[in-house]
């Protein structure tokens, strides 16, 4: 089984997250490209971000050129948004 993120970036929601922006700056990425980072680096998970225009697109795409340490993606993984993750289709 795959889960899908339909909208991993919680529309764009995340790029105000401090722990996502000061690892961004680490590697020059913003939140957003961590966030996506951090889901494509878990087993079995496949992001599919929203990219309104080429801008987002680039953005989206420009992920592939760093890895997060373990210590990051714990860090990020224990980020809790007490948000709705999932819906029945």
């Amino acid at each position: 089984v795959i889960l899908t993120a339909y909208s991993p970036l919680a529309r764009r929601r995340l790029s105000g997250d401090l722990l996502l922006q000061e690892i961004g700056k680490k590697y020059g990425k913003t939140a957003n490209q961590v966030a996506l980072r951090w889901l494509i680096q878990q087993e079995m998970v496949a992001a599919i971000p929203k990219a309104a225009n080429p801008e987002h697109q680039k953005e989206n795409l420009d992920i592939f050129d760093f890895e997060l340490t373990p210590e990051e993606m714990e860090k990020i993984s224990r980020l809790d948004r007490r948000e709705k993750v999932a819906s029945r289709t």
